[in-house]
């Protein structure tokens, strides 16, 4: 992954998308005094299936806010899109547009947008919309007659950002080690209690979980653990 950047912006679906895959890549960047902001397309409200999404999505807020700080990011925002059934829409992509004018990243991070996950298994809508819109803001982020409007807000364009980086695509071409950050990003995810309680089988166990991905991707790219991105340069 490159190395010449100094800020970056996560932009993924849901409270514990980033922990389940990119947490310990962000603890590694964070400890080298990178400065990366996550921003959240929803609450997760439609998360927990025996909770009441008027319950839900502030108690994962909280979550995630917790988990944020153990990987060494402070700054955190949650936008109004409704859980479950996020739309590839023009309100998503200038909501994310808006944020990187805000921000002026040099990479953004975002979830996998690829219709399955390495190994076959099927990607759900949220994470395939978000990712997509992500790519596409990208480039209305740099595009001054893109939604116009901004710039009323004082928001210039901004073509900074030189690379999208997509977690655990199936197209995964480049791969962080993060042998000495592991244990960051297993207490990140445990971070996300509530949520966690609520699930069955292998991703209820954080470390299980994590541990396997991380160590099928250190073969691929010889080292310990890691977890792998699509680098998409723009």
């Amino acid at each position: 992954m490159p190395t010449d950047w100094n800020k970056a912006l996560a932009v993924v679906a849901h409270p514990d998308d980033l922990e389940y895959g990119a947490s310990g890549a962000i603890a590694r960047w964070t400890e080298e005094g990178r400065e990366v902001v996550y921003l959240l397309a929803t609450r997760g409200e439609a998360g927990i299936d025996s909770m009441d999404p008027s319950e839900a999505g502030p108690l994962r807020e909280r979550e995630q806010l917790a988990s944020a700080a153990v990987v060494g990011v402070d700054k955190v925002e949650f936008l109004e899109h409704p859980d479950g059934v996020i739309e590839h829409s023009l309100e998503l992509r200038k909501d994310i547009a808006t944020a990187i004018r805000r921000h002026q990243p040099e990479l953004v991070i975002t979830t996998n947008h690829r219709e399955t996950w390495p190994g076959g298994f099927q990607n759900m809508a949220d994470h395939r919309a978000v990712g997509a819109a992500t790519i596409d803001a990208v480039r209305d982020a740099g595009n001054r007659w893109v939604f116009p409007e901004l710039l009323e807000q004082e928001l210039e364009p901004w073509d900074g950002v030189r690379w999208v980086a997509a977690n655990s695509s199936p197209n995964g071409s480049h791969a962080v080690d993060i042998t000495d950050t592991f244990d960051k990003a297993v207490e990140s995810l445990q971070a996300h209690e509530t949520y966690l309680a609520g699930l069955r089988g292998v991703m209820a166990d954080p470390d299980t979980f994590l541990r396997t991905m991380a160590e099928s991707v250190g073969k691929i790219f010889g080292c310990e653990l890691a977890c792998s991105f699509e680098l998409i340069e723009m």
